[in-house]
């Protein structure tokens, strides 16, 4: 990348699989440059990213060191070459379910990661990155973090990610107050992306109905033919993330018109 030709910057977290994997393919397109961080990389991504010319590097990170890798994203946005950037954009789309029980009968560390990734992260990574870049006046930059209908509606069994997205729900929030107040601050949004027909969704169609008392709702979305494939999720966030009103509301869902 050169001074004398700007990319757009896309840092996306969670791409190896699911929704995450198929953003990651929508964005690779001639003029993108795309990080994408994750647990595992995908070859697939570096074959796709060489038929379209586009600008790939995958960071094998595990988002439950938050702090490593907001550090390492904040070293690396500060070497990026003046002038390269056209805008920037961090996706923070990487969560985890723990297993599925009532909280008094779920492990302290499977809470903790779920805690960790769900939450912890995505916090210290939009920190690095506008930390990093609020300088770059001339730069249109945007946060957008893939939230869920449980971080609005309470659910047995699902306390650690229904918190964790009720926490980006709000934090969003305080950001949003906060680059409000900076003459050019970044606009960020909350996104609830519909049900998605993931290995999330069978996590939660294979639970044990003794512990999990929504298992039936859940299996009757699939056969129902309720859930949106990922690529068709992931065409509707990123349309999103190009609306004109892109962050008015903070808090938002992508089946809201």
């Amino acid at each position: 990348m050169t001074a004398s030709t700007p990319q757009h910057l896309f840092i996306l977290t969670g791409a190896s699989r699911g929704m995450g994997l198929a953003m990651a393919r929508q964005l690779l397109q001639p003029g993108h440059r795309l990080l994408a961080i994750s647990r595992s990389t995908a070859d697939t991504l570096d074959a796709l990213a060489a038929e379209r010319g586009a600008a790939l590097e995958q960071w094998q990170q595990d988002l439950a060191d938050g702090v490593a890798a907001a550090e390492r994203l904040r070293v690396w946005l500060a070497a990026l070459p003046a002038g390269g950037v056209a805008s920037a954009t961090l996706i923070n789309n990487a969560g985890v379910i723990p297993p599925i029980a009532p909280l008094s009968d779920s492990d302290p560390a499977d809470l903790g990661r779920a805690l960790r990734v769900g939450l912890e992260a995505p916090m210290q990574l939009t920190g690095a990155f506008l930390g990093a870049t609020e300088g770059w006046h001339a730069v249109p930059r945007k946060v957008l973090n893939i939230s869920s209908g449980l971080g609005r509606r309470a659910m047995a069994s699902q306390a650690a990610y229904c918190a964790a997205k009720a926490g980006m729900d709000h934090f969003t929030r305080c950001v949003a107050l906060d680059e409000a107040a900076k003459p050019h601050g970044a606009k960020v949004c909350s996104l609830a992306p519909g049900v998605i027909d993931t290995d999330m969704q069978v996590q939660l169609r294979g639970a044990d109905p003794a512990r999990f008392p929504d298992v039936q709702n859940f299996a009757n979305l699939k056969t129902g033919g309720m859930l949106t494939s990922p690529a068709d999720a992931a065409a509707r966030v990123l349309a999103w993330l190009e609306r004109a009103d892109f962050g008015t509301n903070p808090v938002a869902d992508v089946r809201e018109a």
